[in-house]
């Protein structure tokens, strides 16, 4: 799944308000603990700024000529 702000936004409002069911984009997640909701903040973050540990990666080769 694509992350984007506006899930960020609603799982840290979520996190902040102690609720555990935060509505993505297409469907709804009720998490089991405050822990694994800060897993998926972080992992969301991440993805927002880039530093994912996952993803592609491109590599140019050339002839040498």
């Amino acid at each position: 799944m694509a992350w984007t702000q506006s899930d960020l936004d609603k799982i840290s409002k979520a996190i902040a308000t102690g609720a555990r069911r935060v509505r993505f984009q297409t469907h709804e997640v009720e998490y089991r603990s405050l822990a694994e909701m800060m897993a998926v903040k972080r992992e969301i973050e991440s993805e927002l700024s880039g530093s994912s540990s996952g993803g592609l990666i491109f590599t140019e080769f050339g002839t040498g000529a």
